[in-house]
């Protein structure tokens, strides 16, 4: 289960990134630097990233947009980041999150770019600085500083926002009369509208997202209209369970699976959008689900012969866009800490910033930032700005949330019980209880 853990967790920061970090090969020792260039002499930091430096004519979006900013860095303070990049094939049980918690204990590296679960997991053990401190962090969004607040340190700043949402053919929504859906019921609604007009599967599913369904309808009420710090806080000390807060969406997934909405079995062979992408683009099946990013990346879902629309999941609150976060971190014990939190003020500075969300086009984790996202994503996007979400990563909770739940979903996948569900998310809380004790 370990093992599954950390590749749903780094399904996640390649979803951010448009990169794959899976892949499998000899194993090597973790605490050896991989990938690492020839140091000439000169001022220079080290960062541990799960890609290498682009080449001039790299077609990949997402490393142009990082590197442009690393080339900011690198002219403005007159040093060189040195990529030590996580090269998969050499490992054949550790993923990239398991080699970034061993360097980073080993503080092998000054400056990383971290998933969620290990942001947590690290800052809990005191191992990252706070950059709460930084002239860059007065502009970022709330939500930011939420998600990735660990013990009252901010232990990690993004470059970029992932939200996830509904991918919706609109067109197959108006041949058959259909309003795009906001509560659950609705959403049920157009499921049965479009299984009785003979689309065998409406909803194109992966083993790895569905846990959003999941998020939207179990903390709508806690971002939106809640006392978050005090129900975190009751989450934590175990005077509330997480089990009351997430039952109704996984009764609310089974439901799905039990109509034929949604093929559990075929789901859980799939990866995300190399599996279902192709019905969906074929017009087979009119809604996915997938983050933001998806609709700009012309190898997912970016040039459609059909009105893509992204919206956010169905809630009793009503469409709700699902956001994680990832971060850049600085390691307590870097042996170049001052010169990586200079390159962090530059990267991450609203100049930076500009040029990283115009280049890819995704939602800023800065205030002060904003980029004309195509007409697909502008539902998405009026929530977001409207501050309508839920977080599915948040650091302040000793649960884990993403990874945890996308196993538990798996479990309700392969024919679990909800009430078995509630069970180990219940087991989870008491452990993380007596770890805290």
């Amino acid at each position: 289960m370990k093992k599954c853990f950390k590749r749903a967790s780094s399904a996640l920061l390649a979803g951010a990134l448009v990169i794959a970090m899976a892949a499998c090969g000899e194993k090597r020792n973790s605490t050896e630097n991989l990938a690492k260039n020839d140091l000439e002499d000169g001022k220079y930091i080290e960062l541990f990233v799960p890609m290498e430096r682009s080449k001039p004519d790299a077609k990949n979006v997402a490393r142009t947009a990082f590197d442009k900013t690393i080339i900011m860095a690198e002219e403005k303070l007159d040093l060189r980041v040195e990529y030590n990049t996580y090269t998969s094939e050499n490992y054949q049980e550790k993923s990239y999150d398991d080699v970034g918690i061993d360097r980073i204990r080993n503080h092998m590296d000054d400056l990383y770019l971290l998933n969620p679960d290990v942001l947590q997991k690290t800052g809990e053990e005191g191992l990252l600085e706070d950059l709460s401190g930084l002239e860059c962090a007065r502009n970022l969004r709330e939500v930011v500083k939420t998600a990735n607040t660990v013990d009252g340190k901010l232990v990690g700043i993004p470059q970029e926002v992932v939200v996830y949402g509904l991918f919706v053919n609109k067109d197959m929504f108006d041949e058959y009369g259909l309003e795009l859906p906001d509560t659950p019921d609705e959403f049920l609604e157009c499921c049965r509208v479009f299984k009785e007009n003979g689309i065998e599967t409406p909803v194109g599913a992966n083993r790895w997202w569905l846990e959003t369904f999941v998020f939207a309808q179990a903390y709508a009420d806690l971002y939106n209209g809640g006392d978050v710090e005090a129900e975190i806080e009751a989450l934590n000390s175990g005077e509330r369970k997480y089990s009351e807060y997430m039952r109704t969406g996984f009764e609310y997934l089974k439901k799905m699976m039990d109509l034929g909405y949604i093929d559990a079995k075929t789901a859980y062979t799939y990866e995300a959008i190399e599996g279902e992408g192709p019905d969906f683009m074929a017009q087979k099946t009119p809604i996915v689900m997938a983050y933001w990013g998806a609709a700009n990346a012309d190898t997912a879902y970016g040039k459609p012969d059909f009105n893509l629309r992204v919206i956010g999941f169905p809630s009793e609150r009503g469409q709700m866009p699902v956001m994680s976060m990832t971060g850049m971190s600085v390691c307590t014990k870097a042996e170049h800490k001052k010169d990586a939190l200079d390159v962090l003020e530059v990267i991450l500075s609203d100049e930076a910033l500009q040029v990283y969300a115009e280049t890819n086009k995704v939602i800023s984790p800065s205030k002060n930032v904003e980029v004309d996202c195509i007409p697909a994503l502008r539902p998405l996007n009026d929530l977001v700005n409207d501050g309508t979400y839920v977080l599915a990563s948040n650091a302040g909770m000793k649960v884990e949330q993403w990874g945890n739940t996308c196993l538990i979903v798996r479990k309700l996948m392969e024919g679990a019980s909800v009430d078995a569900c509630m069970a180990e998310f219940d087991r989870l809380q008491e452990e993380a209880l007596k770890n805290d004790n």
